[in-house]
């Protein structure tokens, strides 16, 4: 079976939780013996690189700007597709599945699958007409592919409730970084066990981190907050984080972390933050959680269904609250270790990369008619 993958910026995965997603399955997809393709933009995995973990990149260009850096690069990318002997066509971002007709109309007997990572549209980057085509692409994302694909049971619930689609619910999920950790990256930053609170976000309003530094700045400590990540395409609102740090020398950013310095900064950490306004379903937090870390989140949907009874919850954009709740861990720090541990055994079991796979496996090798003839009975015309 041939299978595209589209919308990612490529791989391997630098970070954004798409990317992410796209670099864990495609790699199992290949293991399992299928002939696996992503689309890649030049700019994100290089020129020259051809194949990935024996996944085929292809490399086509894109306008890369903030607007239409992705929808450029999609269409482009599905016109060379139409062009190859695919059996499955897999969107990923209801952005890129605007363009999901395009096959469904030119390429029949090809089969579309869109993922619904995330509301794009509620990232505060987008302008107003971005994130009106945002809302178009979420109808998109249930309207053209055969079958639609929901990471989180809050998303499976939107869709039926907004679209009148029942979507299959098949979430992200959590692998051990197989990385050695670089304990290099601590001695770099002057960090030391269980001295700093973590988080790892893109530097973009949507990952609430001013509210994290302004929490921060409000909680008498000792622990350093470190900051992993960049930003994308939002050098305003980084440079703002980094005025509201300036004052408090124990707020380090780190930059974009990945492999051996990632896993060494999630080990070491004391405790994770995850005080993001809006989710699809966060890897970032599943990875905590999977290192056997004390969680903070914020009080929204796609947190919530992860976390669970474990971890403690704040007021989504309250600083005052999420300050509070810093102060509690903290001072309970065995306890909620503890709480920590039983919760990493629910994660390695819920959110298995190797269940995943092979649950998409089975989506991709069911057949069009059994689809086409649900939505026969459903219209009555069977």
């Amino acid at each position: 079976m041939k299978i595209a993958l589209i919308g990612q910026k490529g791989l391997p995965a630098k970070q954004g939780g798409i990317e992410r997603h796209v670099e864990e399955l495609s790699i199992r997809l290949a293991e399992a013996g299928f002939d696996v393709s992503v689309y890649s933009r030049p700019y994100y995995s290089g020129k020259n690189i051809k194949e990935y973990k024996n996944v085929k990149l292809i490399n086509l260009p894109s306008l890369n700007t903030k607007h239409f850096d992705t929808i450029s690069h999609t269409f482009i990318s599905t016109i060379h597709a139409l062009f190859k002997n695919y059996d499955i066509i897999h969107y990923h971002g209801v952005g890129p599945a605007l363009l999901a007709w395009l096959p469904r109309v030119f390429k029949p007997q090809v089969k579309v699958i869109a993922t619904f990572h995330c509301l794009d549209r509620q990232h505060q980057k987008w302008n107003r007409f971005a994130r009106l085509m945002l809302a178009y692409g979420e109808r998109a994302a249930c309207k053209f592919p055969h079958q639609t694909i929901t990471v989180s049971k809050t998303l499976q619930k939107y869709c039926e409730y907004r679209f009148d689609k029942k979507t299959v619910y098949i979430p992200n999920g959590v692998s051990l970084n197989n990385h050695q950790a670089n304990e290099n990256v601590l001695s770099e930053y002057n960090l030391e066990k269980n001295s700093y609170i973590f988080t790892a976000a893109r530097l973009v309003r949507h990952k609430g981190i001013h509210t994290l530094i302004e929490a921060y700045n409000k909680t008498a400590t000792n622990k350093k907050l470190v900051i992993a990540g960049e930003g994308a395409n939002t050098y305003d609102y980084v440079k703002d984080l980094r005025q509201s740090a300036a004052s408090n020398k124990n707020i380090i950013f780190t930059g974009e972390q990945t492999n051996g310095n990632l896993r060494a900064l999630f080990e070491n950490a004391c405790l994770f933050v995850q005080p993001s306004e809006a989710e699809g379903l966060s890897i970032a937090l599943l990875e905590a959680m999977s290192y056997g870390l004390p969680v903070i989140v914020s009080d929204i949907e796609e947190n919530l269904e992860v976390v669970g009874n474990s971890g403690l919850k704040f007021k989504n954009k309250n600083a005052t609250d999420l300050a509070k709740q810093l102060k509690f861990v903290l001072d309970n720090q065995t306890e909620m270790r503890n709480d920590a541990r039983l919760a990493k055994k629910v994660i390695d079991k819920e959110y298995d990369w190797g269940n995943i796979t092979r649950q998409t496996i089975g989506l991709y090798r069911q057949p069009f008619h059994s689809m086409l003839a649900a939505k026969l009975v459903k219209m009555n015309l069977k």
